[in-house]
């Protein structure tokens, strides 16, 4: 892990990185939090890990609860170049889109694929992390929405180390069903109501499948990206309660 860049205010350090070729971000203390758990935020969508919704979630965890936090940009988004077959498919669905048609055939595609590139990613992001002195051998949760969410539920299926997670407003379709079923650590769902993208029948069968004998759906009204602020509170909470420092 290389740290290319180091800023501090507000009583948060930022420092990104690269690590083989995956660009990051880590937010921390300035002083440190010993034993503090990690927070890993998965982006959502044509975002980045710079946008502006995971960095506010990551400086709220670090100011107000001292957590540690990081993300990663997903293959083809942030500072990392889209391949060809990505462009295809999302060509597709920006064209079916426009057209009023499904997203879902494009998007499965799309979401599997990157799933199946960024997790192992975000687990050598893992090694990496807990390698540093100011992190350790902490607990770790995860949290994301939409493409957050369609990666964070496989990884968090083979990653023993996550304890808790957050996840919401994703596209389903088979695979993420088949991960869904071996997530057995606490997990949050977030539910927005009206989303005319994503059925929500399909928000509740997901939830039904996870495996996790400890499991809350917070439903609030509006569409695809408007979570309220305050749901960024009680996931720190949910947090909180789950993971323990060490």
């Amino acid at each position: 892990m290389k740290f290319l860049s180091c800023t501090s205010s507000d009583d948060i350090v930022e420092r990104t990185f690269d690590l083989d070729g995956i660009p990051g971000v880590l937010w921390t203390p300035p002083i440190g939090s010993e034993g503090a758990p990690l927070i890993l935020i998965g982006h959502p969508g044509g975002q980045h890990k710079l946008a502006p919704g995971p960095v506010a979630r990551a400086r709220h965890y670090v100011t107000r609860y001292g957590f540690n936090a990081a993300a990663i940009d997903a293959p083809g988004h942030g500072d990392r170049r889209r391949s060809a077959e990505d462009q295809r498919w999302v060509d597709a669905m920006m064209a079916a889109r426009q057209a009023g048609e499904s997203l879902a055939p494009s998007i499965t595609a799309l979401n599997v694929s990157l799933a199946e590139r960024a997790v192992p990613e975000w687990r050598a992001t893992i090694d990496a992390l807990s390698g540093l002195s100011e992190i350790g051998d902490v607990t770790i949760g995860y949290g994301g929405l939409t493409l957050g969410s369609a990666i964070g539920i496989p990884l968090a299926a083979v990653e023993p180390r996550i304890r808790a997670a957050v996840f919401g407003g994703v596209f389903t379709y088979p695979e993420l069903f088949d991960a869904a079923r071996q997530v057995t650590i606490p997990v949050q769902v977030l539910l927005p109501w009206d989303d005319r993208e994503i059925d929500r029948q399909t928000g509740l069968e997901l939830f039904d499948a996870l495996a996790s004998p400890e499991k809350t759906m917070h439903v609030t009204t509006g569409g695809h990206h408007q979570v309220p602020a305050f749901e960024t509170d009680d996931s720190a909470r949910f947090y909180v309660r789950h993971l323990r420092r060490r």
